[in-house]
C-alpha cells in the first residue's frame, strides 16, 4: 500500500505561520517545498487571489522547485497555519520516489482543468479578432510544449 504525501512528510520539520504571514513569496526562489498540515492559505499572483487551499497534504512550491525558477505566486496564511518543510526537496523526493507520482498527478490534473477551460474559451471566442482569438495558440503551447523550447503538433 502506498503512503500519502502527508504520511511521508511526518518526519520533516514543521513551521507555524500566523494569519497574513507569507509562506512563499512571488518572484523569490526560496528553495523549499511546503506541505500543508493544518490551516488554510491563499495563493495570490500579481495581486489577484487565484486560489484558496485548505486540504491537509496540499503541496506548495512544487512548480518553482521543478522548474528551478522563482515562485510564480505568493502563498499567504489565512489563519494560523502549519506546514511541513522539505528544506532539501531534491533529496527528499529522491528518497521517496512515490511522491513524484503524486506530484505528477496533481500537475496533470491542473493542466487538464486549464486545457478544458481554454478549450471552452476557444469554442466561445475563437473567432474574435482581439486577444481572445489567441486561445488556440495558448492551447497548443500548454498541450504540446515539451519543456525544451519545442512544441509537437
Amino acid at each position: 500500500m502506498s503512503q500519502t504525501l502527508l504520511e511521508l512528510v511526518q518526519e520533516l520539520p514543521r513551521r507555524q505561520y500566523d494569519t497574513e504571514d507569507v509562506i512563499l513569496d512571488e518572484g523569490k526562489k526560496l528553495g523549499f517545498l511546503a506541505v500543508l498540515e493544518s490551516g488554510s492559505v491563499e495563493i495570490v499572483r500579481q495581486g489577484a487571489e487565484i486560489a484558496r487551499v485548505m486540504s491537509p497534504g496540499a503541496i506548495l512550491g512544487e512548480v518553482s522547485m521543478l522548474l528551478d525558477r522563482p515562485h510564480m505566486a505568493t502563498v499567504r496564511a489565512l489563519e494560523p497555519t502549519t506546514v511541513f518543510l522539505m528544506e532539501d526537496p531534491a533529496a527528499f523526493l529522491q528518497a521517496h520516489p512515490e511522491i513524484n507520482v503524486q506530484i505528477s498527478r496533481i500537475l496533470a490534473y491542473r493542466l487538464s482543468l486549464m486545457t478544458n477551460y481554454l478549450a471552452d474559451l476557444k469554442n466561445q471566442f475563437g473567432d474574435n479578432e482581439d486577444h481572445l482569438g489567441m486561445i488556440d495558440e495558448v492551447l497548443v503551447t500548454l498541450a504540446f510544449h515539451q519543456g525544451d523550447g519545442s512544441r509537437r503538433r
